[in-house]
């Protein structure tokens, strides 16, 4: 039955992410915005809901391991095999406010998570915690990074304000499947990751190794078929926005949730993890001044690079 039930989930999360692409990119028309920036909000939080809903979860439950292992996996996963993908398939076109602003401030949160997670080697301490006050400064830092957005938003939109309305593209459609689109992405989301689960324990898998491999591909599945929809749709503002911005969601919402819920203690494992996704996330930044375009040369190195440290992770564990 779980393997039924994950085929379901695979379907639920391909026809949502159409939708939802469809439906978000006409509302961006229509309030006359950049893609990125949609992409950068309303689908990034939407593909991270799964993220933060597992992580929670696991945090109310006590267990860290699956909650660390969810968010910093799935930035890794979506950093190498997303971007991959999705530029394998349609050239992914960099707009400039991203290499600038956007992919930094990936690397800023990235680099403050490595900092609040090093309580013994920074403060001496008996165990590396993600506290309550860790949380609150994740959340903090989203604001501003929300703040930025809205501001770029309405910059944009008072430039274009001359521009007529697009006449086809109605609002209540596009809301309704952008919503319809949420809710297919998230409930597929859930199926995918609880029965993908189920099967990894049954094969005899580690917590740590599902954290980083089963519960942070499933979790990432939204954010996969979002941007290989987009990108095939040509619609590369989406296809990258929802990359960088779900991955700023994952450590600045989903952790900083989790710690303010219920205090994180630190496996000594994933400091090599975030460290990784630090040096990927850097790559990513490089990448996007090349032109201001990731090409199929970028993308086939960032699907190799993820195939390299999958067989890391499994051979470590």
């Amino acid at each position: 039955m779980a393997y039924v039930l994950l085929l379901i989930g695979f379907g639920l999360l391909i026809k949502g992410a159409d939708l939802f692409v469809d439906g978000s990119s006409n509302i961006a028309r229509l309030l006359r915005v950049p893609p990125i920036l949609i992409g950068l909000t309303i689908v990034a939080f939407g593909t991270s809901s799964p993220e933060a809903t597992v992580s929670i979860i696991a945090a109310l439950q006590g267990n860290a391991e699956v909650s660390l292992g969810n968010v910093v996996g799935s930035n890794i996963f979506n950093v190498t095999l997303v971007v991959g993908i999705a530029a394998f398939l349609y050239p992914l076109m960099v707009e400039n406010e991203t290499t600038k602003k956007e992919i930094p401030f990936i690397l800023l949160a990235s680099g403050a998570l490595l900092v609040l997670v090093s309580d013994t080697e920074l403060q001496g301490l008996n165990e590396n915690l993600l506290t309550r006050s860790d949380g609150i400064i994740f959340l903090l830092f989203l604001s501003i990074f929300l703040y930025y957005v809205i501001e770029v938003g309405m910059k944009s939109r008072n430039k274009s304000a001359q521009e007529p309305a697009p006449t086809n593209v109605k609002w209540e459609k596009n809301i309704v499947l952008t919503v319809l689109g949420l809710g297919a992405i998230i409930f597929g989301g859930d199926l995918v990751v609880d029965n993908g689960t189920e099967i990894a324990y049954e094969l005899g898998m580690s917590e740590t190794l599902v954290g980083l491999t089963i519960i942070a591909i499933g979790t990432s599945l939204p954010e996969l078929v979002t941007s290989i929809s987009a990108a095939l749709k040509k619609e590369s503002g989406i296809a990258l926005g929802n990359v960088v911005g779900s991955n700023i969601f994952n450590i600045l919402f989903v952790l900083g949730s989790s710690a303010f819920i219920s205090p994180l203690a630190v496996n000594g494992k994933i400091f090599t993890d975030v460290i990784i996704m630090i040096a990927l996330s850097l790559l990513l930044f490089i990448f996007s001044r090349t032109q201001y375009k990731i090409g199929k040369i970028e993308g086939f190195i960032l699907l190799s690079l993820y195939i390299i440290y999958l067989v890391y992770i499994i051979l470590r564990n």
